[in-house]
């Protein structure tokens, strides 16, 4: 897999080391336990697979490097490059000006923009429409584009099944970034509409199955369907596609429960589902789909907490704080510096949007257990500071030095 260009203060002695022996041991990745980290009185076990995933070190190698390139000259970002605090903030202190925030909303003029200005699609993607704005002002999209392949395999799929028309299902959530890509390039190629969740999926259903009235169809998904979206068509022949850092197991969950829903509909056969519904399973994400594994798989050690590291606003981060939440007390936290100390802890509540504050979140008995996991656009550095953090109340810990020696 090709190498990328991160900066030195994204990584971590103590995580490259792990990674590089875990991966030794594993090359073919069907090992998803978790990597056990005895300090002492403290036990760290991490999971198999987190932090930076493909598609974000291209971004930020592109990033970075643009700015290089490009001295003296106006740089924007679209919107947030990933979905991390801490790389978002870096990049604009080095310059870079945001033209939108995470929901759109305009920050920057498109009309105060030049042909002489560099503008930087983040990993999400965009729309069509945006860039349609950016190349009549003179600035080529395609220059300096970070959009993630895994993001683009998904709209070339969706391109794909159009050509045999089927209307697309996207199965993400509807005013995240990438979600409002994929619906712009899928509708530009056949009817499109959103669903964020099984119980819209469930929704969606009873106007194929002709439970619902077409005519309340929309204005229940009133916003999610694109132009001229005819429901009585086109829901006739469908595809499921998803954002790709929802839960894979929630997108195949819907993708079978509509399955079924066209077979007993039109009394398909197995040989002639295709006549009604398109196999689109090779649009999961590697990477959502490994690192959700390997949360399953840290899940199975008995610990006492569960730390999940990441930006407050990643989707690809919430889902796994969803995961750890079922079977522990999780704690989604944005950096090392939430954790005011031994007893409190500031971590962020995903379903309120909201940070709380816990006190006694360690437990007072030694060793205490505590699983540890990270989403695909945190820096194993932030990993590592949190380990430190940690490490760093009980006194009589080992030296990570010592950690790291173990793994070399």
């Amino acid at each position: 897999m090709k190498q990328f260009d991160v900066p030195l203060f994204y990584r971590s002695p103590l995580i490259a080391a792990i990674k590089k022996k875990r991966k030794q041991e594993d090359k073919m990745k069907k090992d998803f336990s978790s990597t056990l980290l005895d300090f002492g009185p403290v036990q760290i076990y991490l999971a198999r697979h987190f932090g930076f995933c493909y598609g974000v070190e291209n971004a930020i190698d592109i990033a970075f490097r643009t700015i290089e390139e490009n001295p003296g000259k106006q740089i924007f970002l679209l919107s947030e490059m990933i979905h991390n605090p801490q790389v978002n903030a870096d990049l604009q202190n080095r310059g870079v000006q945001f033209l939108q925030d995470t929901y759109g909303k305009q920050l920057v003029s498109f009309d105060t923009l030049t042909k002489d200005d560099v503008v930087i699609i983040p990993a999400f993607g965009t729309t069509l429409a945006i860039e349609e704005k950016l190349n009549k002002i003179g600035i080529p999209t395609e220059k300096y584009n970070t959009t993630c392949p895994f993001v683009e395999k998904v709209w070339n799929r969706s391109e794909q099944i159009a050509q045999k028309n089927y209307t697309v299902i996207v199965h993400g959530k509807p005013t995240h970034e990438e979600t409002r890509a994929t619906f712009s390039h899928a509708a530009f190629h056949t009817p499109t509409v959103v669903v964020n969740d099984m119980q819209e999926a469930i929704a969606l259903s009873k106007y194929i199955t002709g439970e619902k009235s077409i005519n309340e169809f929309y204005k229940e998904f009133e916003g999610k369907y694109s132009d001229g979206f005819n429901a009585e068509k086109d829901l006739q022949r469908i595809g499921v596609v998803n954002q790709t850092t929802m839960l894979a197991s929630d997108t195949q969950a819907i993708a079978d429960f509509l399955k079924q829903v066209m077979t007993e509909k039109y009394a398909l056969q197995p040989n002639t589902i295709e006549e009604r519904f398109a196999d689109t399973r090779d649009t999961l994400c590697y990477a959502t789909n490994d690192n959700q594994t390997a949360v399953y798989g840290l899940l199975q050690t008995a610990a006492d907490l569960a730390i999940v590291v990441g930006g407050y606003n990643s989707s690809n981060t919430s889902h796994l704080v969803e995961l750890c939440e079922e079977k522990l007390p999780t704690y989604f936290i944005n950096s090392a510096d939430k954790m005011i100390s031994s007893s409190e802890i500031i971590h962020y509540n995903y379903h309120t949007k909201k940070e709380v504050t816990t006190s006694d979140f360690l437990h007072h008995k030694e060793p205490v257990k505590i699983l540890i996991t990270s989403g695909a656009s945190c820096p194993d550095a932030l990993v590592e500071g949190v380990i430190e953090k940690l490490v760093s109340y009980f006194p009589t810990s080992k030296k990570t030095a010592e950690i790291i020696t173990a793994f070399l």
